[in-house]
């Protein structure tokens, strides 16, 4: 087994639920974002995760993009647009300035974003998961 990718599942549990904690919780402009911040790590830690998955199976690929299309080939994640969504989301995110934008984006995490890595999170854990016995 995939010895770094059982580290970055272990960082990804933890981070899924931290970011549907603070989708659901989150109310002042200062928890709002903080659960943006627990998006991006959720969205880095996703799709390293789906790459150090997926060459195990001899599948390579570079870049998130490559990652969710070869994902969604392997049935990891159902939606590869929600997920390409998620790309232009983390890199609006990076260029932000207004308030407004920043609000707009966290909608979409609470909407979609987040069930979108929670399914991810229950397919993969499958694989890493320290009760499964495949270990």
């Amino acid at each position: 087994m995939n010895v770094k990718a059982v580290f970055i599942f272990s960082d990804f549990e933890k981070a899924v639920t931290n970011l549907r904690a603070a989708a659901a919780e989150a109310e002042s402009p200062l928890e709002i974002d903080g659960a943006i911040k627990r998006f991006e790590l959720c969205y880095e830690l996703a799709w390293k995760l789906m790459k150090e998955h997926l060459s195990d199976s001899g599948i390579i690929c570079k870049n998130p993009r490559d990652c969710f299309k070869a994902a969604k080939e392997n049935d990891l994640i159902t939606e590869e647009t929600k997920w390409l969504k998620m790309i232009e989301d983390r890199n609006q995110l990076v260029h932000c300035y207004t308030y407004e934008q920043s609000r707009e984006i966290y909608l979409h995490i609470k909407s979609t974003h987040v069930n979108s890595v929670s399914h991810f999170y229950k397919r993969i854990k499958k694989y890493y998961s320290k009760n499964n016995s495949k270990k």
